[in-house]
């Protein structure tokens, strides 16, 4: 079998197993889990030797004629190089752990054949992103995505939370789209062709009319899909969905896709030097904005939803510096870690019983309940902080190592202002990335008070000596498979170059040095507040609802989304500038848990960190507000003024037949009367007219 027809099947079965299992989930439940796993195993495989068979050299590219436009075609073109065989693995993979774990959380869910169908569908998209060498078919897996994240975000349909929160990110994502595509015709119209070869050979021999516009157009739609300020408020929200899906979403799908297309067509943005800086300011404040805002929540999703804003910020840092290389390796790296961490934090949630780490904080022995989520977590969470040698750190110091080359002045075309506005904030996010995976630690495994709660029978085997109920076996051993490349992954680095520009990936220095200590300060800085703050946990109770011990995991998540704000409640007051919002945030509505050490990092600041620095309500004043009101304009003129002229025109012709109806008695006499009259009267006015007295 050829690369080309190996790629070609990568995303084709997912998307046939996606079909059946559409077609016959219901019908034949006893297929359901075999049609979800299998076609994406055979996809993550066929991925695998995708990468092999690429093997770091020249690029595969073949096309063939999709349909004649009349102007510029449009092709079925496969474009296979280094970054997307890669990436192509790590969506294969992620997307095999996914449908593994799902398999066991979501056992008992009845809606596990469409949930399960959407996420094949889901990976199909995602590799004909990774695939396609066609920004028109691009574009098809990138829409795919957005419905696909709109119907599994909102898994949860009866809360009213996951329905808000997958309406959300369905419009805030489509309002990235809508520049997006008109980024595409306009590169499309001054290079003459969508394929992605063409439109680079262009660039190499004539450059671009409106590079700045088209960068700009383009960094729109990647805003979006990837949430970078000022679009990244849906992804936070995108918690309400089952945490597999949090998984597949944070860490090998939609928000990959557009740092993907980033890289991908890297010489369109680095062709204007403004670009670069409109890129790398965005990536500064996304990155230091997140950071902020992951320490102050109390929801442990969210605070990975935060992480991973951060994280895609640092991506796109790098590639404002030029250093596409760094940034997909952090992209495949944060994808490893950051899957175990959600995957991590289901396990978490079923065993604790709450998404809140307010409560978690509250409760000892959750550590020893669920070993391998513990063990495996904090090593990601390591990764995470970038904390030497495991994966995180070498993909991000290739990120800031980037950055200072370029505010050094010696990366060709790229400003310096881009370089030391990312480098400056990438340490800064350094320190704040280590802050809040300490404060998720530390309150999550070495919480102080009543015993976690357990399965019913696994309390009375307790007391008469036996061994606990076990977490899902399929769970664990997945968190364990993610956990290979969380640890090993950065032993590639030597390897990479070869598979993407040649640029060298190793850890300088400089960055090395301030990176890993400035990790390591906030670290401890955030332990020495837990340790000043934990003793407030003893004498602030928290009302913790723990579900039904014998639920499934999705049915226990879905139980602590539902009362996390009760929960929330029980330990804290009404904010008092709290006003009710229209804008479906999920934002916590009460001030901090006084136990909580980052309401003591954070100071004044935390108040507005909870809340993601009050960007929804900004964009519920700005666009929210104004929309509705317009509606409202709208109704009132088409039911009052439209719908006014629409019963006068039926009103009118109903009396004038109503007055002609009268006239008709049956009397002849009346009839010849009024016949005279008329006669009369018009000969009157024939003579008046005539002798000219008329006028």
């Amino acid at each position: 079998m050829t690369l080309t027809t190996t790629a070609v099947l990568a995303p084709l079965l997912p998307f046939l197993g996606a079909v059946a299992g559409l077609l016959l989930g219901r019908r034949m439940p006893g297929f359901v889990r075999p049609l979800a796993v299998l076609p994406t195993l055979a996809a993550a495989a066929l991925t695998v030797t995708v990468a092999v068979g690429q093997a770091g050299g020249p690029a595969t590219d073949v096309a063939t004629r999709l349909t004649p436009t009349g102007s510029i075609p449009i092709d079925l073109a496969l474009h296979i190089d280094g970054f997307a065989a890669l990436i192509a693995v790590l969506v294969g993979v992620v997307a095999s752990c996914v449908q593994i774990y799902s398999t066991g959380y979501l056992r008992d869910d009845p809606r596990y054949p469409s949930y399960a169908a959407l996420v094949s569908l889901f990976t199909a998209a995602m590799l004909l992103v990774v695939y396609t060498g066609d920004l028109m078919v691009l574009l098809v897996g990138w829409e795919v995505m957005g419905i696909c994240s709109y119907f599994l975000v909102g898994h949860y349909w009866e809360t009213e939370t996951a329905r808000a929160a997958s309406l959300k990110a369905f419009l805030v994502t489509k309002l990235g789209d809508v520049p997006f595509l008109f980024g595409i015709f306009a590169l499309a119209a001054d290079t003459g062709t969508f394929r992605i070869t063409g439109i680079l050979g262009s660039i190499a021999n004539g450059g671009l009319d409106h590079p700045t516009l088209i960068a700009l157009l383009l960094l729109a739609g990647v805003a979006g899909k990837s949430a970078q300020f000022p679009l990244h408020t849906w992804l936070p929200d995108a918690m309400a969905g089952p945490t597999p899906v949090s998984a597949l979403i944070h860490a090998a799908t939609m928000v990959a896709a557009g740092i993907y297309v980033v890289a991908r067509l890297l010489p369109v943005f680095a062709a204007s030097a403004a670009a670069l800086v409109v890129m790398a300011v965005m990536a500064a404040i996304t990155m230091v904005g997140s950071g902020l805002a992951a320490l102050a929540q109390d929801d442990i999703k969210r605070v990975l939803a935060y992480s991973t804003v951060g994280q895609l910020g640092y991506m796109l840092g790098a590639l404002a510096v030029g250093d596409r290389g760094a940034a997909v390796f952090h992209l495949i790296s944060h994808g490893a870690f950051k899957a175990l961490l959600f995957l991590g934090a289901g396990v978490i949630i079923h065993a604790a019983g709450t998404n809140s780490l307010a409560a978690m904080s509250r409760m000892s022995g959750l550590a020893r309940r669920i070993p391998d989520a513990y063990w495996t977590v904090t090593v990601a969470l390591l990764a995470l902080a970038a904390i030497p040698p495991f994966a995180g750190f070498f993909s991000k110091e290739a990120v800031l190592g980037a950055a200072e080359h370029a505010a050094a002045g010696a990366a060709h075309g790229i400003p310096g202002a881009a370089g030391w506005t990312v480098l400056i904030s990438g340490l800064l996010t350094a320190l704040l990335t280590a802050a809040y995976a300490a404060r998720l630690w530390l309150l999550a495994f070495k919480g102080k008070g009543v015993e976690a709660p357990d399965l019913p029978q696994a309390l009375d085997s307790v007391r008469a000596g036996e061994t606990p109920i076990p977490q899902p076996v399929v769970m664990n051993a997945v968190l364990w498979v993610l956990f290979l490349p969380t640890v090993a992954l950065g032993l590639a680095a030597p390897l990479l170059p070869e598979w993407f520009d040649g640029r060298s990936l190793a850890p300088t220095l400089t960055t090395s040095v301030l990176g890993t200590g400035i990790a390591l300060v906030g670290g401890l800085v955030t332990y020495a507040a837990w340790r000043h703050t934990t003793a407030l946990a003893a004498r602030t109770p928290i009302g913790a609802v723990v579900v039904d011990p014998d639920a499934s995991p999705a049915v226990a998540e879905e139980t602590a989304m539902a009362t996390h704000a009760p929960v929330y409640g029980d330990v804290s007051r009404p904010s008092p500038d709290h006003r009710p919002s229209t804008s479906h945030s999920m934002a916590p509505l009460f001030l901090a848990d006084p136990a909580d050490p980052g309401r003591l990092l954070l100071g004044p600041l935390h108040r507005h960190a909870a809340v993601g620095f009050h960007i929804d309500a900004v964009y519920s004043a700005l666009f929210v507000r104004p929309v509705r009101a317009a509606a409202t304009l709208v109704r009132f003129l088409d039911r009052e003024v439209v719908d006014t002229y629409v019963r006068g025109a039926g009103t009118a012709p109903r009396w004038l037949g109503a007055a002609v109806r009268r006239a008709q008695t049956g009397n002849v006499q009346t009839y010849l009367g009024a016949l005279l009259a008329g006669s009369l009267v018009l000969a009157i006015a024939a003579v008046l007219v005539a002798t000219g007295t008329g006028a």
